[in-house]
């Protein structure tokens, strides 16, 4: 058995191609399933049948980096479960998942959300932002966040209503839709929506300002 690729980023969801030897193969009647065995956390997987010799799978996600043994497990009704064979894969912190630590921490912190000035100021964004934010979300909604965790920081009750970024307003100003959404669900997230920056502008004056005709819709629904 040969995994491409042999490893994925914490929260998963990428898809994985499992490549049969052939000694590997059974009938067309036969079910392959993969069971990702951590140190502490178990997965079972289902695959899809691509061709005679490989199979497809979507990663899931995990709860820490490290190595993890692969068992591919093959059923047949009637039949007890059978070990096909095994092999190892990885699961790993990428940038997407630092990303969304970094704004996790950095809710209510004015300095770190004023570098979304510095990213103005560099232009937009380059590459492909629909695969950045999915990935950023996904990420953020992997996190282990605390229960008191929210959108405008630990200090949100003390606020006075004096113009500040927010969480919002970094995901508005760099056009990512699926983080905005997902940041609506969190604690403070609709109490973001009424929060001026210094410039004046709430998240959704930001959306429109920009152009952000699906983002400001979201934000004013």
């Amino acid at each position: 058995m040969k995994l491409n690729p042999q490893q994925a980023p914490l929260y998963g969801d990428c898809v994985v191609t499992v490549v049969l030897a052939e000694e590997d193969k059974l009938d067309d009647d036969v079910v392959f399933y993969l069971v990702f065995l951590g140190s502490s956390l178990h997965h079972c997987s289902s695959t899809r049948k691509v061709s005679a010799d490989t199979l497809e799978t979507v990663a899931p996600g995990h709860n820490c980096c490290e190595t993890v043994k692969v068992l591919l497990c093959a059923s047949r009704e009637g039949h007890p479960v059978l070990v096909v064979t095994e092999g190892d894969f990885q699961f790993i912190q990428d940038e997407a998942y630092d990303a969304a630590q970094f704004l996790a921490t950095s809710a209510g912190n004015q300095q770190a959300l004023n570098f979304t000035r510095f990213l103005d100021r560099s232009g937009p964004l380059t590459g492909d932002v629909d695969s950045l934010d999915r990935k950023v979300a996904l990420a953020f909604r992997h996190l282990k966040l605390p229960a008191e965790w929210n959108v405008l920081g630990p200090d949100q009750t003390l606020h006075d209503g004096a113009p500040r970024e927010t969480l919002m307003h970094f995901a508005v100003r760099l056009g990512l839709l699926r983080l905005t959404w997902l940041l609506l669900q969190k604690p403070g997230g609709r109490g973001a929506l009424s929060v001026h920056n210094r410039e004046g502008a709430t998240p959704g004056s930001l959306a429109l300002e920009r152009g952000y005709h699906q983002l400001h819709q979201l934000l004013t629904q």
